[in-house]
């Protein structure tokens, strides 16, 4: 179970405005060729008045760019990227690009980044970040991890890895240039088995890194520390989290804007394996080095009643945190989403209207299923405002949920939950609105239409104020939608 996640990819903090959420346009890019089995693809944002988008096969790698209109301007070639190279990410500013990559040479990982202009040309050579040896990148993916402050000015490339109640970390601080400023090898020892989170870099260059404890046969987190490492030293310091006897699970992390507050909210239990009870608020001062307002908020009886469980008891065992946003006053929404992966023994052929890319035929069948989304709102106090479910039912075979979920928009006038409503014959893209007070209103995109191309909303991106764009796939072809609010 990946606990801790720590997010610095909202753009808008949500003051938002009791006006529903509304899309004014949808446009298309071209289709272009693509094997959605061996592929990849991203939406890497905007850079000035163009809007790149990549994709990958064994034919190359690829920036395609697209003025407002969506129409094709340009097709750049990235041939500096090897062929089995994996872990790429773009950064994007108003006039370049900078591009990070990684690829396994013999036993060893090596970090390598790329600067591009604006116009998608090289302006420096790829350079070498980091390599380390396979094996100490052990921990929560295998690979180096990234972090970006807000600013976009600190980059950093970290290795972490634990074994037993050791944790060790190599840091890497980059600046906007890719020139290397500093290198740091910390380790931490806990009591227990360790494990961390995704790492985030302040708009000062300081690293911080959760750490936690897993415990008992659901995993659940008996002790968790924020680790923070300014550029150059050597040594972790560490803040323990008051969980109070608290297990918690699925936390999530959240930069203020202000790069003064980490904001912490997840669900609880008052036993290592049990039900979960309710939502943590607190937040990490920054500069004070402290937790501070820890509160445990346990879910009412009209939540339980709400989410239509037989078993209310384990009503929210399923939730799993995908977002916290923050909100100016200090308050924030916890925004979770009903999931879970089942297995049967069939040997029908898998149904369903996605099954065209995914055909079932083994005997050992994955389901994915998507339910409910939870948003919850607290106070800048930790107290509880409202919660509300946007209703959904998403059921897939052996694709991994890829068209499944959902994507968040925030606009600062309120949050949109973009997401496929399908069944076996049917699917049609469905924006959900959520006002200031917790008021939700549906709309469709899209109707029941078999010329459109089929959505993968939780792969899009939001790349301005007023913009999103999700990647669609038709059969062999690959296209992008953006839509305007």
């Amino acid at each position: 179970m990946n606990l801790f996640r720590i997010s610095v990819l909202l753009l808008f903090v949500a003051v938002f405005s009791a006006s529903p959420l509304s899309a004014q346009k949808i446009l298309y890019s071209p289709y272009d060729k693509f094997d959605f089995r061996s592929g990849e693809f991203t939406v890497v944002g905007k850079v000035g008045a163009k809007l790149y988008v990549y994709r990958g096969s064994a034919d190359g790698y690829y920036l395609d760019a697209y003025n407002d209109a969506m129409e094709k301007q340009a097709t750049v070639v990235l041939d500096f990227l090897p062929r089995r190279g994996f872990g790429t990410k773009f950064i994007t500013y108003p006039d370049k690009i900078i591009v990070l990559y990684q690829a396994t040479e013999s036993n060893r990982v090596i970090q390598y980044a790329a600067l591009l202009d604006g116009d998608g040309r090289m302006v420096k050579e790829p350079v070498q970040v980091d390599e380390v040896k396979a094996s100490f990148l052990g921990g929560r993916t295998g690979l180096y991890n990234y972090a970006i402050s807000h600013n976009k000015q600190h980059i950093v490339v970290y290795g972490a890895g634990s074994r037993g109640a050791e944790l060790s970390a190599r840091v890497v601080w980059l600046d906007a240039e890719l020139n290397r400023t500093t290198v740091s090898e910390a380790q931490y020892t806990a009591d227990n088995d360790i494990a961390f989170g995704e790492g985030i870099v302040t708009g000062g260059g300081e690293f911080l890194l959760p750490a936690y404890t897993p415990y008992g046969a659901r995993n659940y987190a008996d002790r968790v520390w924020m680790l923070s490492l300014n550029a150059g030293a050597n040594a972790f310091a560490s803040v323990e989290m008051p969980l109070n006897g608290l297990f918690t699970a699925g936390t999530y992390m959240e930069l203020s804007l202000g790069d003064d507050r980490v904001y912490v909210g997840g669900f609880y239990s008052d036993r290592k394996n049990g039900n979960f009870e309710g939502v943590i608020y607190t937040y990490y001062d920054i500069a004070g080095k402290a937790f501070n307002e820890f509160k445990s908020i346990p879910f009412s009886e009209r939540m339980r009643n709400a989410t239509g469980e037989r078993n209310l008891k384990r009503a929210f065992n399923d939730f799993q945190v995908r977002q916290l946003i923050v909100r100016n006053d200090g308050g924030f929404v916890l925004i979770a989403e009903d999931f879970f992966v089942t297995t049967r023994n069939s040997y029908n052929q898998g149904f369903g209207y996605y099954s065209w890319y995914y055909p079932t035929m083994s005997a050992s069948v994955r389901e994915y299923n998507y339910g409910d989304v939870l948003a919850v709102s607290c106070s800048g106090t930790g107290e509880p405002e409202w919660a509300e479910f946007i209703r959904k039912m998403q059921y897939s075979q052996e694709d991994g949920g890829l068209f499944s979920s959902y994507a968040l928009i925030n606009t600062g006038g309120s949050l949109g939950f973009l997401y496929n409503d399908f069944n076996t014959t049917r699917s049609k893209i469905q924006l959900a609105s959520l006002d200031a007070n917790g008021k939700v209103v549906v709309k469709s995109l899209t109707g029941y239409n078999n010329e459109d191309p089929d959505w993968l909303p939780k792969s899009g991106k939001q790349v301005s104020a007023k913009e999103f764009v999700v990647p669609c796939l038709k059969r062999n072809q690959i296209c992008f939608a953006k839509v305007v609010f």
